[in-house]
């Protein structure tokens, strides 16, 4: 059989940086764990635009397509801010994400030990927290029509249209049942079906999806509730599986659960391709962070988290994503932090190189 193949986008800012310490993880399943990938790298967002004029060239997202898995960095940078909406390096992202059919974005907030007094919450309330947040990812307010803004009388209106079919929400919600028979076997789902009708057929249709799982707990919450009980018990939650717009902010205040946004991984996952893998594109949750590329100050870990799920998800490599978990947690336990992950004044940072190598360390001692 020929090896998984991974389309490795390394993008702008800190992008390249990070996804320089992953190259060297896959390096090593593949000498020391015979895991092996057929790994090629292109361009996409900024870099795609100095190179091609636009933020993912045609051939790019034909690789996309044709690959088991894409893994990808970040785009952006103030050096774009003058481009046309339709070159900005972000719509790089959604283009592959569109295409794709990535409608489920995964949105794991997990706190380990050794970071739980960085959250804002109290320590208690977060240590231990492992939750999963399902977005919807290709429809909901963000795509329906009508959209834009238009006249109407002396003023202008700006009108985005929240719509959503029942097939769309009965895919992404299995998928958060699937997830769940995994993990805890718990689903709360959130939508505002008190006052709106999208809402509605949203909760209706997840119910009807949940008594084909009747070892899974489902619940509904109104998403307004479900952003407040995040921040007084998150741990209440397993996977919680909610639209766009809701998955949107609320994957972002579960994200500050955690203390950092250099923590923080995502998939999204389309539907099965011929091989049985699903279509899927993995990505750190934080951004380019223009401030600091070039310096070595960024923290790799959420890429190096993002390849964990993609061997989870994509691979069906269980065991060799909780050995490459297991390896963060222990150098986190040992003290090893970034620029970002530091508490006490005085203390000295390791670099982003120096992070990788802890966790090649660690994975080492895993033998």
């Amino acid at each position: 059989m020929s090896n998984p193949s991974l389309l490795i986008l390394p993008g702008d800012g800190i992008g390249p940086e990070v996804m320089a310490e992953v190259r060297r993880i896959i390096d090593w399943y593949g000498d020391k764990r015979g895991l092996t990938f057929d790994v090629s790298e292109d361009l996409v967002g900024g870099a795609a635009y100095d190179k091609h004029g636009t933020p993912l060239h045609d051939d790019t997202m034909a690789k996309a397509q044709e690959v088991d898995a894409v893994l990808l960095g970040a785009v952006g940078g103030p050096k774009y801010d003058v481009l046309d909406f339709s070159v900005k390096p972000e719509r790089g992202l959604l283009r592959l994400r569109k295409e794709m059919d990535l409608y489920a974005n995964l949105r794991p907030a997990q706190c380990f030990d050794a970071l739980a007094d960085f959250s804002s919450l109290k320590k208690d309330v977060v240590a231990g927290l492992d939750i999963m947040i399902v977005r919807e990812l290709t429809s909901g307010i963000y795509f329906g029509e009508p959209r834009g803004i238009i006249e109407e009388g002396n003023e202008r209106v700006g009108i985005n249209t929240q719509r959503y079919t029942e097939s769309e929400i009965d895919r992404v919600a299995r998928s958060a049942f699937e997830l769940a028979m995994r993990r805890g076997k718990k689903v709360c789902s959130m939508e505002k079906a008190n006052v709106m009708e999208s809402g509605i057929l949203w909760r209706e249709v997840v119910t009807e999806v949940g008594k084909e799982y009747p070892e899974v707990e489902l619940s509904h919450m109104y998403a307004d509730a479900g952003a407040m009980q995040l921040c007084r018990w998150p741990k209440q939650f397993d996977v919680i599986v909610t639209d766009n717009l809701f998955g949107d902010l609320l994957s972002d205040a579960a994200a500050m659960l955690t203390g950092s946004l250099g923590m923080l991984p995502s998939a999204s996952l389309g539907a099965p391709m011929a091989n049985g893998r699903p279509k899927a594109l993995y990505e750190p949750v934080h951004g380019s962070a223009p401030d600091i590329a070039g310096q070595g100050k960024a923290n790799p870990i959420a890429c190096v988290l993002s390849f964990a799920m993609a061997l989870r998800y994509s691979f069906d490599q269980g065991a060799e994503a909780e050995r490459l978990e297991k390896a963060i947690e222990t150098v986190l336990a040992d003290g090893v932090r970034t620029a970002d992950l530091l508490g006490e004044e005085g203390a000295t940072p390791v670099s982003t190189s120096g992070m990788g190598d802890a966790i090649l360390a660690a994975l080492d001692a895993s033998l």
